[in-house]
This record gives structure tokens, sequence and C-alpha cells, in this order.
């Protein structure tokens, strides 16, 4: 009995050196609160992404949706449990004023120096283009939801970008899309909000996110 208990201990110890060790082998990420980006072309109503320059629509987008999808991509990215993430409240304070200014005119390297400064391996950069809220009910919409976002990984060892995700939709019915029944029934065959529409793309969005190795791997 006391030799099992020993050997009992001795498992214990092993255990609770090797797990912090385990944990540190994720790498570390720090992310960026969502930017809203504005019109580039007012005429067309359209916008470029400053580190991509995809093209997306845009439109006015409320200060409560770019909390939201900013606390919305961190509990996603949390649970993925991919990576070492820095609180949110350390990447918000490193966004001084002055660097949330510098972040508007030169946003790859203010991103990078950034992540220096936290003493990450890759930071997220987020960029809100478009938040239209539903009009209407779950069973009949006057005007369906649509939301665009973009999300891009930075690698800090060599200040590369090495992965974005991309959603831009906005909700149509069935009858109009056919050929798209997978996305229409996980929509739950229903008008979402644009909340609701948000996390759905952010899902399908994050699935196609490589594993931590393969990011840290990649040319």
């Amino acid at each position: 009995m006391k030799k099992f208990l020993i050997l009992l201990l001795i498992l214990g110890i092993v255990f609770a050196w090797t797990a912090p060790s385990r944990a540190e082998t994720k790498p570390r990420l720090a992310m960026i609160p969502f930017f809203f980006e504005r019109l580039n072309n007012p005429a067309r109503g359209t916008v470029l992404c400053p580190l991509c320059k995809g093209v997306f629509q845009t439109s006015a987008v409320p200060s409560a949706a770019v909390i939201y999808l900013s606390r919305l991509l961190y509990q996603k990215m949390d649970a993925l449990d991919r990576f070492i993430i820095t609180a949110d409240e350390r990447a918000e304070e490193a966004l001084t004023p002055m660097m949330k200014t510098q972040f508007e005119e030169k946003p790859f390297p203010t991103a990078v120096q950034i992540g220096k400064e936290l003493d990450v391996d890759f930071i997220m950069v987020a960029y809100l283009f478009r938040f239209e809220e539903r009009i209407g009910s779950r069973i009949g919409a006057e005007k369906p939801a649509s939301v665009g976002f973009d999300v891009h990984l930075i690698r800090l060892r060599d200040g590369k970008i090495v992965w974005t995700g991309k959603f831009d939709e906005t909700q149509k019915p069935l009858s109009e899309n056919l050929l798209n029944i997978g996305s229409f029934f996980r929509r739950k065959a229903s008008w979402l909000t644009a909340e609701e529409l948000s996390s759905v793309g952010m899902d399908e969005m994050l699935k196609k996110l490589p594993g931590a190795k393969e990011l840290e791997e990649k040319p």
C-alpha cells in the first residue's frame, strides 16, 4: 500500500511537470480587436481591405457590432485550443490612441510591432466592413441580414501573412440559390439576425484555418 501511494505521488509530480510543458508547445497568439474600414469608393459603396486588398461592399457599422465580433472571434479561437492566446485586455492596452492612428496609416508594420511588444508568435488582425441587421422576422424578412469581414494571421518571426479568412454574405432564400442547399440549412432554414449570420460565417471561416504546426512551417 505504501509503495502504491509513493507511485501515485511520483505520477502526480510527473503529470504536473509535463502539463505546463505541453501547453507551452502551443504558439502564442495576440488578437487585435476588429477595425472598421471606411469607404474607399463612395460612388460604388465599396472598400478595400488594407491588408489583402480584397473588395467589400460596406455600410455604416454600429460600434456595438465591432465589440460583438471582437469578443466572438476571441471565444471561437479560444475554443479551437490551438494557441496560447494573450488576454484581450493586454492587446487592447497595446493599441493606444497613438498606435491606432499609426495602424490606420500603416496597418501591417504596426501589427508586427504590436505583436513583438506582446512577445507572441502570431498576431491576428480583423476588419469589419458591413453589418446590416435583418428587417423583419425569422420567417419573413423585408431585408435580410448582410455581413462582411475578414481576418488575417501574421507570423511574427518573418512578418508574413500565413492565413486569411473571409466572410461576405447577404442571406438569400433557397429559391434564389438552389445549388447552395447545404448553406441554407446551416442557417437553420430561416432568416438570421446579423449576429447569428456573423457567428455561422465565422464558424465556416475558421474551419479552413490550418493547424498551428502547419502555420509555423508554412513557407
